[in-house]
């Protein structure tokens, strides 16, 4: 278990307190707490001494929560990863319910339950009375609706959608050691008070995981919820502020909207363009760039490619492909959508449809043929990343985990463009 701590031991000591009465066998519980640079280093009751505790410290550069899990993760070798703030005291059965899912499917990241509770006054040796059944708990206030709605709504995150990753809570997050190593850990470069839990739930989301919430993992917040407890004159900035950080990284829609031009894309786009003229090149990949939020690589070694390079030298949405090179993997560990295109093809405003509904399905494949003869593939991020886990998967499972669609041209907002068109006439609008 990692806990990110900063300058509270009245809740560190409360959370320790708890874990002395978990479930779960204290003999496999290893616990690092990570204090982010605190005035005062944190310290191990004697309450707790019978837990193997480890105390790693960061210096102060900032809010740095995701940096010190990151810090503590390091310094752990189990097999199943827990975090827990240092102001949240998990309840008796926490450990053992929320191990349960990432111990038994190393894809799963799961969120506990957090609930809000006023526990300034309270001692370790108050809360193990309350914990034994013998005093009542404290007063607690509710959980926000628009979580429990879509917990309720979605069969605790099982009926999974694109934007399920924001009902996952950082506070009280689990996952495998090898999930955590694949979706790459905390981003480090993101520093103040929240958001990044949300960069890593997005980026778990994107390599194929299995999200869950597990509300019998009970862990008390002391205090209210974010909104309970900033003023709401502040709140906008703050949220602004944010969203704005997490659109620079997460390009699903909801986070981003519409209008705005960054390195991470959406769709992954790679023209396979050997033995296209000139105005087939520049209308497909224009039409492209017009209808998604992608980024598109030329391939190809056939001398009319490096005129069709050489037309988008000022577009940064089109990327040279050096050899041996794959894209930045800040860049393609985000995207949601990898398109290969081996015929010259216009795309247009339903096209895009298809694809944010493919996404939105969870759908793995698209396929989509003219003549008999595939012109477009398409696979999302979170297909692609859980089959390289398991390469030996046979096919029929691997449909079974993501749908495959195929289509053929007609309906599919495709369209077949001519050996060379006249860009005049295409530009000018005649």
């Amino acid at each position: 278990m990692i806990v990110p701590f900063y300058n509270n031991q009245h809740d560190l000591n409360l959370l320790l307190a708890a874990l002395t009465v978990q479930t779960h066998p204290l003999t496999r519980l290893q616990i690092v707490v990570a204090d982010d640079g605190s005035t005062e280093a944190p310290q191990v009751p004697d309450l707790a001494m019978g837990l193997d505790v480890t105390i790693v410290r960061q210096e102060d550069a900032g809010f740095r929560a995701g940096t010190a899990r990151n810090l503590g993760f390091r310094r752990t070798d189990g097999e199943v990863v827990l975090f827990l703030d240092g102001d949240t005291v998990p309840s008796k059965d926490y450990v053992e319910k929320l191990a349960r899912l990432p111990g038994g499917l190393p894809d799963a990241v799961v969120s506990g339950r957090r609930r809000y509770a006023d526990l300034g006054r309270w001692t370790p040796l108050g809360l193990l009375t309350w914990f034994a059944g013998q005093s009542p708990g404290p007063a607690h206030w509710d959980e926000p609706d628009w979580m429990t709605q879509e917990y309720a709504r979605t069969r605790n995150l099982l009926d999974i959608h694109p934007r399920s990753y924001k009902y996952l809570i950082g506070a009280v997050l689990g996952c495998s050691r090898e999930m955590f190593r694949e979706t790459g850990g905390f981003d480090e470069s993101i520093v103040g008070y929240g958001g990044e839990d949300y960069d890593f739930t997005y980026r778990a989301y994107n390599v194929g995981a299995v999200l869950a919430y597990v509300p019998g993992a009970v862990a008390w917040h002391d205090g209210r919820d974010w909104a309970g407890r900033t003023e709401a004159v502040q709140q906008t900035e703050l949220k602004n502020r944010e969203l704005m950080m997490l659109a620079a990284r997460i390009p699903e829609p909801s986070m981003r909207g519409r209008g705005q031009m960054y390195s991470v894309v959406d769709v992954l786009v790679a023209v396979h363009a050997d033995g296209w003229s000139l105005g087939a090149g520049v209308v497909c990949i224009r039409s492209f760039l017009a209808t998604l939020d992608c980024a598109v690589t030329i391939h190809g070694k056939h001398p009319s490619t490096d005129g069709l390079r050489a037309a988008f030298t000022d577009d940064p949405r089109v990327r040279d492909v050096q050899p041996g090179k794959d894209t930045d993997e800040f860049i393609q560990s985000r995207a949601r959508l990898h398109i290969e295109v081996s015929t010259a093809v216009g795309v247009s405003p339903e096209f895009a449809d298809w694809v944010m509904n493919m996404l939105e399905g969870d759908v793995g494949t698209l396929l989509v043929s003219a003549h008999g003869r595939p012109i477009l593939t398409a696979e999302s991020h979170r297909r692609r990343s859980r089959l390289a886990r398991y390469p030996g998967v046979p096919a029929s499972m691997a449909n079974e985990w993501f749908s495959h669609c195929d289509m053929d041209l007609p309906g599919s907002g495709l369209v077949l463009i001519g050996d060379e068109p006249k860009l005049a006439a295409i530009f000018g609008g005649y």
